[in-house]
C-alpha cells in the first residue's frame, strides 16, 4: 500500500494470477489527487512486468463511489501550457489501461464522475453496481472531458449517447449504462467483487498468450480499417504457432482434457 497524508493512495493487493487496485481516498469520493495519478502510472508499469499476472480489477473504496474523477482545485489556476500537460497526464494513465498486456477489469461500485468515467473507459471491461452512476460534467465547469472522454466514451456508445452526456453533464444510472453498451454487466453491490473476481478467474485459465495477443489485435485494429485489421489479425494469429501454449491447448482437445497453459 502507497499513502500520503491528505493526498488519498492507490492500493495494491495480489489475490493469486489477479491484482486488486483500489482508489482510496473516501473521504473525497476517491477523487484522484496528483500523487494518485503518480502512483497508479508507477503501480501499471510494475505490474505490466509481472509474468504471473493473468488479470487486474479497478475499484473505489468505500460504498459511494468508484472514482470521483480529478481535484478540481489542481485546474482552478493552471494556464494554457499547463492545462496540455494536466491532460496528457490523464490521457497516459488511460492508454496505460487501455495498452495493458492483461485484461483490466473496472468494478464500478458507485460515482463515476469525469475523470472516474474517463479511466473506466481505458479499461477492458467494466462491471458496474445497480447504484453506480456515470457521468462527465466538465461543460459545467467551463471544460471538456480531457483524459480521453470525448474520444473514447463516443467509440463505446456511440456519437449521439456521448455527445448528450457531455453537452448536458447528465449523470445516467448503472441500468442505462448496460443499455447503452458503457458497462458489460449491472450486479448488485454486494456481488460486484464476487462478479470481477469471477470474471477474473475465467480469463485465467485462458491461454497467457493468447490473451494479451488478443488484446492486440483489438486494440491495434480498432483504428484500422477492416483490410489493415484483418491483415494484423493474420498475423498475430500466425504468430502464436511457435509457442508451447498452442501444441497443448490443441492436444488438449483432441485428447479431452483440461490444457495446462504455461505462457510460453
Amino acid at each position: 500500500m502507497t499513502e500520503k497524508s491528505n493526498q488519498g493512495s492507490i492500493t495494491l493487493e495480489r489475490r493469486g494470477p489477479t491484482a486488486l487496485i483500489s482508489f482510496t481516498r473516501p473521504e473525497k469520493l476517491n477523487a484522484l489527487s496528483l500523487y494518485m495519478k503518480d502512483e497508479l502510472k508507477r503501480i501499471l508499469q510494475e505490474l505490466a512486468n509481472d509474468s504471473e499476472l493473468r488479470a487486474v480489477i479497478i475499484t473505489g473504496a468505500g460504498e459511494r463511489a468508484f472514482c470521483a474523477g480529478t481535484e478540481i482545485a489542481d485546474m482552478a489556476h493552471l494556464d494554457p501550457l499547463g492545462a496540455k500537460a494536466f491532460a496528457e497526464q490523464g490521457q497516459q494513465l488511460g492508454d496505460q489501461l487501455e495498452r495493458f498486456p492483461v485484461p483490466v477489469i473496472a468494478a464500478i461500485n458507485g460515482i463515476a464522475a469525469g475523470g472516474g468515467t474517463e479511466l473506466a473507459l481505458g479499461c477492458h471491461l467494466r462491471i458496474a453496481s445497480s447504484q453506480a452512476r456515470f457521468s462527465l460534467p466538465e461543460l459545467k465547469l467551463g471544460i471538456i472531458p480531457g483524459y480521453g472522454g470525448t474520444q473514447r466514451l463516443m467509440r463505446v456508445v456511440g456519437e449521439g449517447r456521448a455527445l448528450e452526456m457531455m453537452l448536458t453533464g447528465a449523470s445516467i444510472s448503472a441500468e442505462a449504462a448496460l443499455r447503452a453498451g458503457l458497462v458489460n454487466r449491472v450486479v448488485e453491490p454486494g456481488e460486484l467483487m464476487p462478479e470481477a473476481e469471477k470474471l477474473a478467474g475465467e480469463i485465467a485459465r485462458m491461454a497467457p498468450l493468447a490473451i494479451r495477443t488478443c488484446l492486440q489485435a483489438v486494440i491495434g485494429g480498432r483504428e484500422l480499417d477492416l483490410e489493415a485489421g484483418l491483415a494484423l489479425e493474420r498475423e498475430l494469429f500466425s504468430s502464436l504457432f511457435v509457442t508451447e501454449d498452442v501444441r497443448e491447448g490443441t492436444s488438449a482437445f483432441l485428447e479431452k482434457r483440461a490444457p495446462v497453459f504455461k505462457g510460453r
